[in-house]
């Protein structure tokens, strides 16, 4: 297998915790390239992991497009070449959203027949599989098009990543009824239903926003401006609630001995709940694996993030969906 490529210096805690999950990564097994500035070496310990050498970083401040056509030797840029040019299997990123998918896109290219790449991210259910959400944030208007191949994008990396067989696909709406949601949800949700007659999903329906955190489906579809509000909703209050329920337990001395008894109780559920436990998303459309982590991202959200990397090529994740997303004149 092709190194992963890795940027040293995307990320809040970059270079330390992203060096240090790649060579936790790396002593598992899974062969590493860092991609990062020539003094990376001085800076930290990056054992005997190979180097990419890149004299620019884009901060995660920059707007993405203009920083990656203007910054042609940073990090992510170069990460990105990489896949394109044989020399790693898949490129990870927890620094600018923005500008990783833009470098991905510029220089990866997109698969055939893609219109629009889309963010795919996994969102916990307690007690059950993971749901898969797209888009996430890449595209923030669409058409309903688009969202036919988010839907068969999603579905591919649902069966790959989760070993769904035949993922259940729900479109997010305001109604579980057809005729509910705005102009892109109406215009949708017949080319959906079109799709699975064709066999090409397994659509069910529109689902709503309480239904995310559930096993209702196992991919959701939605526009990248709808998708991202849901995410950050959803990370906001699993935050607000974790708090709430950590303050309490300390808020009176009384509380402590049961607190320490729940404990066992609670930790799998808030490791179940933790972003980092699955690594990153997947920007799914471009022609190869790109991974994007959380910019908070630790030395364990690193190695699930190449976990999560290694799984989707070698399960050949692009060549699948280049497969299901047949352009017309290939179904002629």
């Amino acid at each position: 297998m092709l190194p992963i490529a890795v940027d040293a210096m995307g990320g809040d805690h970059a270079p330390h915790a992203i060096v240090a999950g790649a060579r936790a990564a790396a002593a598992a097994g899974t062969p590493i390239v860092l991609v990062g500035p020539p003094d990376l070496r001085d800076r930290v310990d990056i054992g005997d992991l190979a180097l990419i050498e890149a004299s620019e970083v884009i901060e995660m401040d920059e707007d993405g497009g203009k920083a990656v056509r203007r910054k042609k030797d940073s990090t992510l840029v170069r990460a990105a070449e990489a896949v394109r040019d044989g020399e790693a299997s898949a490129m990870i990123s927890a620094g600018n959203t923005g500008a990783t998918m833009a470098s991905a896109l510029l220089r990866m290219g997109r698969i055939k027949g893609v219109n629009r790449p889309a963010i795919a991210t996994v969102i916990p259910v307690p007690g059950g599989r993971p749901t898969i959400l797209l888009d996430a944030g890449a595209n923030a208007e669409v058409q309903a098009e688009w969202m036919v191949q988010f839907a068969q994008m999603g579905s591919v990396f649902s069966r790959y990543r989760f070993g769904v067989e035949s993922p259940r696909v729900g479109l997010l709406s305001i109604g579980e009824e057809p005729g509910k949601g705005d102009q892109l949800r109406k215009e949708t949700y017949p080319l959906l239903v079109a799709a699975a007659e064709h066999g090409d999903l397994n659509f069910i329906g529109n689902v709503e926003g309480r239904d995310v955190m559930t096993d209702a489906a196992d991919v959701i579809v939605a526009d990248g401006f709808t998708g991202n509000v849901v995410l950050k909703t959803l990370e906001g209050g699993l935050k607000a609630v974790i708090g709430a329920l950590l303050g309490a337990f300390g808020s009176a001395p009384e509380y402590k001995q049961h607190a320490d008894a729940l404990m066992p109780a609670l930790l799998p559920i808030y490791e179940m709940l933790d972003p980092e436990t699955y690594g990153g998303a997947m920007l799914l459309g471009v022609d190869g694996v790109c991974i994007i982590s959380h910019g908070s991202s630790s030395e364990r959200a690193i190695v699930n993030a190449i976990s999560v990397a290694r799984e989707m090529v070698e399960a050949d994740v692009v060549g699948e969906i280049t497969t299901a997303i047949r352009p017309p004149a290939d179904d002629a």
